[in-house]
């Protein structure tokens, strides 16, 4: 077994990264080549700026690389409790914003040409328990009055035709879902970016970000000193650097997936015969999606507690207990594959983008990152070029988490109370 993301481990060598030190200046320093940032250098290259990206580690080596593969429309929330708390046209705008994000993703697979599996499945909600298949189908009949007309409810009467398994009492089936292989896709958007003119700099962690008297910056890697007109923190919530105002604002979540053997497909056929994006409805729930060879990828926030090696190998074992649970025909298949990543947790689950100090910035996708991190990307393009009003989250709030300076002590009591909202519910 690997203690390596599946998708990063069979992703394509990036074979255009700049060579040599960093040096001289450029309009546009973006800190991070996740999604987000080589997205947003995409975008800006296209335009004639010249783009440098300084990214710490590898291209998508961080959470870009790290998740579920799943590539879907709607918030991170349910819908009538963002229209509840902040009214019914900024929840739609909210949502629809995530559906934009998703044809961003299609559109730049096809435009540039990246061999990244992508395909349009749907995403089905299991309704864990009962109960949790009324509160679902009240959510359809909002989804479809006000964002999605094309949302519809799968009995549970008809799930087995959707799910080989006897856990689950019926779901939520949203179409505008899609998989990609993200290790794929990210190394092809970096060499996009690289094809049109921007230097993509692995191996270059920041250290330094100085504002200038000519209202530019410096900004200092590990591999030399950039002067730049302006500057985008795509860096997600990076637990080093010269970041400590975003760290306070973010909570960093662990989020762990296995991926097995290769299946035989006769099997997938009785468990999986759909193959869309599946995910569970309780509170510490379960992600899971098949790979482009046949691998079972499967996921969840199985301990609320960091990622590295121990961590991942205990939080492992409780995925397997649990997707044994939901097909009992996978018990003892071999996990080839078991990894961790951190996710970017705002303390209302909405991403944040705009500007602080002169410094441009798009971050705390809450677990929703694949389509928003691209479309964002792009957005912060034309942020950057003169245009606010394009940004979707601009204006919103966000303080400090009272307590929090980088390290989440509270992860326990958290994870302890949704495991009893989650047995109480």
């Amino acid at each position: 077994m690997k203690l390596e993301s599946y998708w990063l481990d069979t992703a394509p060598a990036f074979t255009s990264g700049a060579q040599g030190p960093v040096s001289g200046r450029a309009d546009v320093v973006v800190v991070g080549a996740g999604f987000t940032g080589l997205s947003a250098a995409l975008a800006l290259a296209k335009r004639g700026a010249s783009v440098v990206v300084l990214e710490a580690g590898r291209v998508v080596g961080e959470a870009s690389g790290r998740n579920g593969g799943h590539c879907s429309s709607g918030t991170a929330h349910d819908f009538g409790a963002l229209a509840g708390r902040l009214g019914v046209e900024k929840a739609r705008a909210f949502y629809q914003a995530y559906d934009a994000a998703f044809h961003t993703v299609e559109a730049l697979v096809k435009q540039e040409d990246i061999a990244c599996d992508f395909k349009r499945v749907g995403k089905l909600k299991l309704a864990a328990k009962p109960e949790h298949y009324d509160k679902l189908a009240r959510a359809c009949d909002l989804l479809r009055r006000e964002v999605d007309p094309h949302a519809e409810m799968v009995p549970a009467d008809r799930i087995r035709s959707e799910i080989g398994s006897d856990k689950f009492f019926g779901g939520l089936l949203q179409k505008s879902s899609a998989q990609l292989h993200v290790g794929k896709f990210g190394v092809g958007l970096a060499e996009a970016a690289a094809r049109n003119g921007a230097r993509v700099v692995e191996n270059a962690p920041v250290t330094g970000l100085e504002r200038r008297s000519d209202g530019g910056f410096r900004v200092t890697s590990a591999r030399g000193t950039l002067d730049a007109k302006q500057v985008l923190l795509a860096t997600g919530n990076s637990r080093t650097g010269p970041f400590s105002y975003f760290r306070r604002r973010m909570i960093s979540v662990g989020s762990f997936i296995i991926g097995t053997e290769p299946l035989d497909k006769a099997l997938l056929d009785r468990l999986l015969p759909q193959r869309r994006n599946y995910v569970t409805s309780k509170n510490i729930g379960n992600y899971f999606r098949l790979s482009p060879d046949n691998r079972l990828i499967f996921g969840g926030r199985a301990r609320f507690a960091m990622s590295n090696p121990t961590s991942d190998q205990k939080s492992g074992r409780i995925l397997r207990s649990a997707m044994e649970e939901f097909f009992p025909e996978l018990r003892g298949v071999g996990i080839d594959y078991c990894w961790g990543g951190l996710v970017d947790m705002t303390a209302d689950r909405l991403p944040r983008a705009g500007e602080h100090r002169g410094m441009y910035y798009s971050t705390g996708y809450s677990g929703h990152g694949v389509q928003m991190s691209v479309h964002m990307g792009q957005v912060m393009a034309d942020v950057m070029a003169g245009h606010p009003e394009l940004n979707p989250w601009r204006g919103l709030e966000w303080p400090a988490i009272p307590g929090h300076f980088g390290k989440p002590w509270f992860l326990p009591i958290v994870g302890a109370y949704y495991r009893v909202q989650d047995w109480l519910h």
